[in-house]
């Protein structure tokens, strides 16, 4: 008896979390037939956008962090844009080419930043217009 009663609640228990995973599947395939996909002219103005930022960032200011953070705007728009027409395309040679231009950007800030350290060391200041005294 006892071990009928243990195969009893075995088989409610298996059959409700076979309903509960139907469930859940059914609702995966529900979101991802129904999922609105961002058009990629959005994504084109959205990176255009931020492009144009960093480009007066670089021109405007003349503060050589805000130019640093510029340069870094503008290159992490150019990475949005290759990853979202690698997804469009369903081709991951756009993402693997952002993962390096994530390496480069990142050792060009190290540079940058330790570029900036001795330039401050030697003129106390970060700011561009000042740095004319580097020339011979």
């Amino acid at each position: 008896m006892r071990h009928e009663m243990k195969s009893k609640y075995f088989s409610q228990f298996r059959s409700v979390l076979r309903n509960r995973i139907n469930i859940v599947n059914t609702f995966k395939l529900a979101t991802m037939q129904n999922m609105q996909i961002i058009p990629l002219d959005y994504y084109i103005f959205f990176c255009s956008a931020l492009f144009a930022i960093g480009v007066v960032g670089v021109l405007v200011k003349r503060n050589a962090l805000v130019i640093f953070m510029s340069i870094e705007l503008m290159l992490n728009s150019a990475n949005l844009l290759l990853a979202a027409f690698s997804a469009y395309r369903n081709d991951p040679a756009g993402q693997i080419f952002v993962f390096f231009i994530m390496v480069v950007a990142a050792a060009e800030v190290a540079i940058g930043l330790a570029l900036l350290v001795m330039i401050y060391r030697s003129t106390h200041t970060i700011d561009i217009n000042v740095l004319n005294k580097l020339k011979w």
